[in-house]
């Protein structure tokens, strides 16, 4: 079995190369074509295959934000439930303040520094790419994608 390298700030980012390389790049190439072909061709079938081609992209992309949110309110379930667990008052009654984003920088953070890290974002407002680049030990989550 390959060893996962550690998870950190700077190779947290994944691609899918079904996705992000092939699905993508033949649906743009297409698209293109398309658009190659109506200019040589100006008829309606060929504007009908822009306008196809531009749809698939684009239904493409929705898909893959779709999925992303799905992911997002999950994270933010979990997350909330993981700071109920590990906080104390009154740092507890506080975690409805934290934003989607926050709760979602803040499941890389590990559980001993996670009091500290809520505290920190909910005094100066932290960004999730803040809180990010504050954990000191990284909690890796190889599922999102």
């Amino acid at each position: 079995m390959p060893s996962i390298k550690p998870q950190n700030y700077k190779n947290h980012a994944r691609i899918d190369p079904w996705f992000h390389l092939f699905l993508i790049g033949v649906l743009f190439i297409s698209w293109i074509a398309s658009i190659v072909h109506l200019v040589r061709h100006a008829n309606l079938l060929s504007l009908w295959l822009v306008v196809v081609s531009f749809a698939l992209l684009v239904f493409a992309f929705k898909m893959r934000l779709y999925t992303l949110k799905v992911q997002d309110r999950i994270i933010r379930l979990e997350e909330r439930l993981r700071l109920y667990a590990l906080l104390n008052e009154p740092l507890r009654s506080r975690i409805h303040e934290l934003t989607e984003a926050q709760l979602i920088g803040l499941r890389f953070a590990a559980d001993n520094e996670v009091p500290e890290l809520v505290h920190r974002t909910l005094q100066e407002h932290l960004t999730r790419k803040q809180i990010k680049q504050a954990i000191q030990n990284w909690r890796a989550d190889h599922w999102r994608v």
